[in-house]
């Protein structure tokens, strides 16, 4: 997968950056690299978790089953957390999709996978322990 065209596409969640490399006229290998550098397929990274690896690939199944098998890709995570992991994949396969071939952003856009969460972590506030948590008040 070295040296062949690619189109490429950044997703984002949380704290978690994914890169999404889609190589056209593949067999269907999607190899994820985690921030140590190990390389494993996606189906392995996620472990048994169905639920999100079927949300990691919603938009080549929105698209049908044709296409999971159409393409090869090369998914480079950063950010801790596999479901924000999960969203920001799905968000980069969809974007590299639409950078691949325009046209199938009328099918993607109305599943509201073209779209980032923007939902962050609250930042922690001065003198409380956490965003909202205070230290515990006592009467006496």
């Amino acid at each position: 997968m070295a040296n062949k065209e690619y189109t490429y596409a950044i997703g984002r969640r949380k704290e978690t950056t994914a890169v999404v490399k889609l190589f056209g006229q593949g067999s269907g290998n999607l190899i994820i690299t985690t921030s140590n550098g190990s390389k494993k397929p996606l189906h392995e990274y996620f472990g048994g978790n169905f639920y999100l690896l079927d949300n990691a690939l919603s938009p080549l199944k929105t698209l049908g089953v044709d296409y999971l098998k159409k393409f090869d890709m090369e998914i480079t995570v950063n950010g801790w957390g596999i479901a924000g992991q999960a969203d920001a994949i799905k968000l980069g396969i969809a974007r590299a999709l639409i950078e691949w071939n325009s046209d199938l952003r009328v099918t993607l856009k109305p599943y509201g996978l073209l779209k980032r969460d923007p939902r962050i972590k609250e930042r922690k506030k001065p003198g409380l322990k956490k965003a909202r948590k205070g230290p515990t008040w006592s009467k006496r």
